[in-house]
């Protein structure tokens, strides 16, 4: 038989083996649940499904009751928090989310493990808010992406009511290494994504901007601002453009929140953001609005990207994107691809003036063709033949067929008259000076703007070549007084304007057929045509009756106008 000390001895071997035993396969259990947990987080490539994934399978593995992950945004505070165990009804209760006060935002000023018995007693604790479970261990380690401090990892609550252990945390530890891992790949696989979805949006874009040019116009740029609004998920979208009434943008379309409000508003370039951007020709993100689009609107926003839709120093247009106010700021793939979308947008509206231009010189030189081969040709042969006819009246005795031919004489004469103001209405200008014809026929198309009908037009003489800039400023004024009197005032169903130009005059005659001048009132609103007439050494008439309407002349001589 053996002594009984040597029977001790074999016992607490035993005892010593089956402990060890014991370790071993408690060890090998949390590196099977470290590994499953690994497995579990690296499954999906959806960064939010990796981010729930890490919380959940660190609390399976350590046995927490409740998790969370704080992501750290770009102010170092948390910037999005996903929780475990807490379920949405109790989170609508307790109310806002964590941003990094208290023991959380120990992990962030000081990125290492920390592992507490009682969160109440660590002198940080912040507290909790009301209707918040009651939490006492605590166990954080940091979450990083290569060198970067991604977020952080909380666990509380261990079950059994025990603390988390120096193996719990060098468990936590390597589970968070691992999730950096799976982070950064769903990351990438992220960004991927985007940019693939921007560089669809730009191709949609350009392709749609050059299969028609009309969505240059305001229906194109809408669809430009939703697809803007959509891949950037942003929480409005405007794009300002320059007008025709000022050196300032105004706001040509706009989508998403507060859209309807901000469509058609003016933007200053007075302002420092837009100045900054058309100066550098670089997107700019800016986190107050209020420089942009005034107190009212911009402080309901957050940060905004102002991108330019032109080259460096030019006002072609602006692209905006903003968000509301408290959700989140923008990440560097949206500020760079957004980027890469503005100057998508900036050549496709380019190219499509482009083609729109070229397509308008191309008419305009068909025009000039036309009205020179009328001029040439056709006024020509006309003008010969009423020669031709008007001479027949000295073989012809008949009266009726002497009236016969005046007539006919009289209808080619209108014919001509009619024929040349086609001409003047087809010619364009070509380079920076308009020709005067032009400026006559707007001046008469827009002070007819209220008129139910087109007043007729006849222009006669070398008017481009023989008025100079002084007597042609005057008489595209008397224009428009003269003709917003006759609208304004006359009832008039047909108005005639003349504008002739022979050996010795420039005259301007302007007839309708309406009720005559009889007010005081609007024959002192022609004052201003007669002091125009005196300063040119002209003269300047009305004659007017309620039976056959208003006729107003206006004459300066050719030989003011040529010195």
């Amino acid at each position: 038989m053996l002594p009984a000390s040597a029977g001790t001895r074999i016992e607490d071997l035993l005892r010593e083996f089956v402990d060890r035993a014991g370790e071993l396969l408690s060890t090998q259990e949390r590196m099977q649940g470290l590994l499953s947990a690994v497995v579990s987080v690296a499954e999906d490539l959806s960064l939010d499904a990796v981010l729930e994934r890490v919380v959940t399978s660190a609390c399976t593995l350590l046995n927490a009751r409740y998790g969370a992950l704080g992501v750290i945004g770009e102010d170092r505070a948390l910037s999005h928090f996903i929780t475990v165990g807490i379920d949405e009804d109790l989170i609508r209760k307790i109310g806002p989310l964590p941003t990094g006060h208290g023991v959380l935002g120990l992990l962030t000023s000081d990125p290492r493990p920390l592992r507490l018995h009682d969160l109440h007693d660590h002198p940080a604790s912040y507290g909790f808010p009301k209707n918040h479970p009651p939490m006492v261990s605590f166990l954080g380690v940091p979450v990083r992406v290569r060198d970067t401090v991604f977020g952080n990892l909380y666990l509380t609550e261990k079950e059994g009511a025990g603390d988390f252990t120096a193996e719990d945390e060098e468990l936590a530890v390597a589970l968070a290494a691992a999730a950096g891992v799976a982070i950064e790949n769903a990351r990438l696989f992220e960004d991927g994504r985007r940019r693939s979805g921007w560089l669809e949006a730009c191709m949609y874009v350009v392709g749609r901007m050059m299969g028609d040019e009309r969505n240059i116009t305001e229906s194109g740029l809408d669809m430009i601002a939703t697809t803007a609004l959509e891949e950037s998920e942003s929480d409005l979208t405007l794009i300002g453009v320059s007008s025709d009434d000022g050196p300032d943008l105004y706001v040509a379309a706009a989508a998403g929140e507060r859209a309807a409000l901000l469509a058609g508003r003016s933007i200053s370039l007075d302002s420092p953001a837009v100045a900054e951007v058309l100066s550098t020709g670089l997107p700019t993100v800016f986190n107050d609005a209020t420089d942009l689009l005034g107190e009212e609107d911009g402080t309901a926003l957050g940060p905004i990207i102002v991108i330019p839709l032109g080259p460096q120093g030019t006002n072609q247009g602006l692209l905006i994107l903003a968000k509301s106010q408290g959700t989140g700021s923008y990440s560097k793939i949206v500020v760079e691809m957004s980027a890469v979308f503005g100057s998508h947008v900036a050549l496709a509206l380019e190219l499509a003036r482009t083609h729109r231009l070229r397509e308008q010189i191309m008419v305009f030189t068909d025009r000039d063709r036309i009205a020179r081969d009328l001029h040439d040709v056709v006024i020509q042969r006309l003008f010969a033949a009423g020669l031709s006819i008007q001479s027949l009246q000295r073989f012809i005795t008949d009266k009726t067929a002497s009236a016969r031919i005046r007539a006919v004489t009289t209808e080619l004469d209108e014919t001509i008259r009619d024929l040349r103001n086609t001409i003047y209405s087809l010619r364009v200008s070509s380079g920076e000076t308009e020709l005067l014809s032009d400026l006559i026929l707007r001046a008469v198309r827009n002070a007819a703007k209220p008129l139910a009908f087109a007043p007729r037009l006849n222009l006669a003489g070398p008017i481009d070549s023989t008025i100079s800039d002084e007597t042609a400023k005057h008489l595209l004024a008397v224009l428009s007084e003269g003709l917003s009197n006759a609208v304004r005032h006359s009832d008039a169903g047909a108005i005639e304007v003349s504008v002739a130009v022979d050996i010795n005059n420039v005259t301007v005659v302007i007839d309708d057929d309406g009720v005559g001048l009889g007010s005081p009132v609007r024959r002192s609103g022609l004052a201003n045509v007669e002091q125009r007439a005196k300063i040119l050494g002209g003269t300047f008439a009305i004659e007017s009756s309620a039976d056959t309407g208003t006729r107003l002349t206006w004459a300066v001589p050719v030989e003011e106008v040529l010195s």
